[in-house]
């Protein structure tokens, strides 16, 4: 069984799309050093994920450096619980978009199936507003396969296994911005 799983692994894992890392790495990197800021958000295991990366913006990856502008949606229970009652739940993260994104940001979306609803509109206004997004999806990138800038495309239907790629991906993006702005 372990033996398997880590088969498994190791397949997604050779199976990510480099180009795209690039791209959504030229993104946020674009994004910081004009003085713009990440916005994060995801469901379950990648609303925590996008509060790790988050920190791991604000604090610091691997290097000695200034903190970056980078917020996870998801982790402000009075707004998600306020929009939530006066809103629905498909409306948490576009209202947070609404009031803290601006042009020239970029929103990063994970979800391991592309169906959420709240993040299908989450996109949705961001793009609006001229916020540049970053789709990490999973399986065949469901309804959100081509509605952002940059799509990650995680093509497994195992769920921890996209979840571990989407994570390798985000610390490489991580990573590279930290040296871009170190030099």
């Amino acid at each position: 069984m372990i033996n398997e799983a880590i088969r498994e692994s190791q397949k997604v894992m050779g199976s990510i799309p480099p180009e795209p890392v690039i791209k959504a790495t030229a993104l946020a990197l674009e994004a910081l050093k004009s003085g713009h800021k990440i916005l994060l958000c995801g469901n379950g295991g990648s609303a925590e994920m996008s509060s790790h990366i988050a920190a791991e913006f604000t604090g610091r990856y691997k290097l000695e450096r200034k903190a970056l502008a980078a917020i996870a949606l998801t982790t402000d229970i009075a707004a998600l619980t306020a929009i939530g009652n006066d809103y629905g739940f498909d409306r948490i993260f576009e209202r947070q978009i609404e009031a803290l994104g601006k042009e020239g940001d970029v929103l990063i979306v994970l979800t391991t199936s592309g169906n959420s609803p709240n993040l299908i509109k989450a996109v949705e206004k961001a793009r609006s507003i001229g916020i540049k997004t970053i789709g990490l999806l999973g399986k065949d990138g469901g309804k959100l396969k081509n509605k952002t800038d940059v799509e990650i495309l995680i093509a497994s239907n195992n769920t921890p296994r996209i979840q571990e790629a989407h994570l390798f991906v985000l610390h490489n993006i991580c990573e590279e911005v930290e040296k871009q702005l170190i030099k």
